[in-house]
């Protein structure tokens, strides 16, 4: 559930939303581009000015499969990818490398009233495959829209 508050009167910096989504199912990918990790991964937050911005954290768990190969995980507002092509995070497997985990996070400042779309994303590079959730592990995402 979405819980909005008025902004008006409070000092800049107040949290005047919260969504958040988690999942615990095993996501995997072996595409050399990003793709959504997970529909479940997903937060829609509507700003209520375009001086607010919208602070996005997210967490978990990540593992690529092969030695001396890449994963890489970000985050995505609808169709822009917030962190560039290297991303939030990196995983780069060492022989027996564990699950490892995950916490990206960004201050975004959309200027929009619309509806916003929050999704982890991932890829890899070619010959290996990257995972999140994997070993029954749990990621999540959370949206706060800050008041501007």
């Amino acid at each position: 559930a979405i819980t909005k508050i008025s902004d008006r009167g409070l000092p800049s910096g107040s949290v005047l939303q919260v969504v958040t989504a988690t999942d615990s199912t095993s996501r995997n990918t072996t595409s050399t581009s990003y793709v959504n990790a997970s529909n479940t991964l997903s937060v829609a937050i509507t700003p209520t000015s375009t001086s607010n911005k919208i602070y996005i954290m997210a967490t978990g768990a990540m593992y690529s499969n092969t030695t001396n190969k890449r994963g890489y995980l970000t985050i995505y507002r609808d169709a822009t990818n917030l962190a560039g092509a290297d991303g939030f995070c990196q995983i780069k497997d060492a022989s027996g490398a564990p699950l490892v985990p995950f916490a990206a996070s960004i201050l975004d400042s959309p200027s929009s009233t619309s509806s916003l779309t929050y999704q982890i994303y991932i890829k890899t590079v070619s010959g290996t495959t990257f995972y999140i959730n994997e070993y029954n592990s749990k990621s999540s995402i959370t949206a706060f829209e800050v008041a501007g």
